[in-house]
């Protein structure tokens, strides 16, 4: 209720006076003399916030770049289309652009584990219930039977 009041007669108040009586000591401060220090310090640590945030901003850059890069070789794995905002973050960064180290053991791997499934073993693996020694057992055995019946054939 008071504050309802002060509210209201006060803003009243001060149209009647015009002001009068208030003093405004922070208009003739500095910024410097405000935070308690002289000009010159002042001056070197806004400098010093002002490298600081490049540095922050030089840091998320490589962040985003990196992450692109990492998009666009999913975008290439899976046969996607390219993204171009990936691209222009890639080439801001420049050459700078390098995968984790964590990561790119994982692109790695995942290249190796492809290149498996393609061979015809891997296709095998997929299947269930296959034995891939006794399997290779078999192979090498009629091998075997094919170079023994070769051998005793009279037109070879």
């Amino acid at each position: 209720m008071a504050f309802m009041v002060k509210h209201v007669v006060g803003g009243q108040l001060k149209n009647l006076t015009g002001g009068l009586g208030e003093e405004k000591p922070e208009a003739e401060k500095t910024d410097a003399a405000a935070q308690g220090m002289t000009q010159e310090e002042f001056e070197q640590y806004q400098q010093q916030l002002e490298e600081e945030k490049q540095e922050r901003e030089a840091n998320f850059a490589q962040k985003k770049a990196e992450r692109a890069t990492v998009r666009s070789h999913f975008r290439d794995k899976y046969r996607l289309p390219k993204n171009e905002t990936d691209e222009t973050q890639i080439q801001q960064a420049g050459d700078d652009v390098v995968l984790p180290t964590e990561l790119a053991k994982m692109i790695a791997e995942d290249g190796q584990e492809e290149a498996s499934k393609q061979s015809v073993f891997g296709h095998l693996s997929n299947i269930q219930n296959v034995d891939m020694d006794q399997l290779k057992d078999k192979a090498q055995a009629t091998l075997e039977d094919l170079k023994k019946q070769t051998e005793s054939c009279s037109l070879m």
